[in-house]
């Protein structure tokens, strides 16, 4: 099990390399908005998201793929299941492996026709998932699939009557190709449909044709752009950033169009900020009179040992909070039902 060990010359050189990366415009720009929407929660918030070398990394074990000796491997290095068996829902085959101390598990090389055993992670990617309760045979929409991550957390929890995977960037949907061919095995392959169709369009095409619609959406992804190697690139996005809303809100439009009756969505970013979060959801909810908020606290009461929330948010959304010793997120989730076709 060498294979699986960390070396602490490894962390130091990484802890050195990350360091030097921080933008500052970008440091500059959150520390306005956070400390103004976060408050207090800021100041903790900020010394996780600019210390890469405290952050932890999770497992998804494949199911599809079992490794032997991986799941004894990982107790010995501290490794625990990452989410209770109290979960309102917690299928018998997703197991997630983390722990408090930081340091990355070691990758494994994409190699064609040869299934991963393991997907590297931030944990809190995987509510979303828990929260959507996919089932068998049901028919699913992942909207914004891409790297596929959450597609393949889905299938860890049940076979889909029809899994349409959807990524509307090019070179993002590649990535998604690969993703679902390193760890989805060719029988259920042959259930899943990727496409490279504009999110906002899917509603139209197919109107309430899925049972469950996962939207993660795109968002300003706080720890990446914390680390922008371009000042350029980093004011740009920083520009571009009040755009993100209107397409997250048009996405969402689409998801609910796409739905049956009945049927349930759940809507996701790594992002802190409120405009990208709930203020899209109060948009959705108060421009949609056939959609209803599902309450997810008892899911986040569940894993409240492992992550760090927000308080007083909805009992339909939560907020994952990175802290030392739990460096989680960010992570923004919501639920809602669509309850009628009007």
């Amino acid at each position: 099990m060498e294979e699986y060990l960390l070396t602490s010359r490894l962390e130091k050189k990484t802890k050195g390399k990350l360091q030097k990366q921080i933008c500052q415009v970008v440091l500059d720009h959150f520390e306005k908005q956070y400390t103004a929407e976060l408050g207090d929660a800021w100041s903790s918030v900020r010394d996780v998201l600019t210390s890469p070398w405290c952050w932890q990394h999770a497992l998804l074990l494949n199911r599809f793929s079992p490794s032997p000796g991986l799941e004894s491997s990982l107790a010995e290095q501290g490794y625990h299941p990452a989410f209770p068996a109290a979960l309102p829902y917690l299928p018998a085959a997703f197991r997630c492996y983390s722990r408090t101390a930081p340091g990355r598990f070691p990758a494994q090389k994409h190699q064609p026709g040869r299934l991963k055993g393991y997907y590297l992670l931030n944990a809190a990617s995987l509510l979303p998932v828990l929260a959507l309760e996919v089932r068998d045979g049901e028919d699913v929409l992942d909207l914004c699939a891409a790297p596929g991550g959450k597609s393949v957390a889905i299938l860890q929890c049940a076979c889909p009557g029809h899994f349409h995977c959807n990524e509307y960037d090019d070179m993002r949907s590649r990535w998604l190709e690969q993703t679902i061919e390193s760890f989805i095995p060719d029988p259920l392959v042959n259930l899943i449909t990727v496409s490279k169709l504009d999110g906002r369009q899917i509603g139209d095409l197919q109107p309430e044709f899925y049972d469950k619609v996962l939207v993660d959406a795109p968002c300003s992804n706080d720890r990446s752009w914390l680390f922008s190697a371009d000042p350029q690139q980093a004011v740009l996005r920083l520009m571009q950033r009040k755009e993100l809303s209107s397409l997250q809100f048009q996405l969402l439009r689409s998801a609910v169009k796409a739905l049956r009756p009945g049927g349930s969505l759940v809507y996701s970013t790594c992002t802190l900020s409120r405009a990208e979060n709930s203020d899209v959801i109060k948009l959705l909810l108060s421009s949609c009179s056939n959609v209803m908020p599902v309450d997810i606290s008892g899911m986040a009461r569940a894993v409240s040992q492992e992550f760090a929330f927000l308080s007083g948010t909805q009992q339909h959304e939560l907020l994952v909070l990175p802290e030392k010793g739990r460096a989680w997120g960010p992570m923004y989730v919501a639920k809602l039902k669509k309850v009628s076709s009007t």
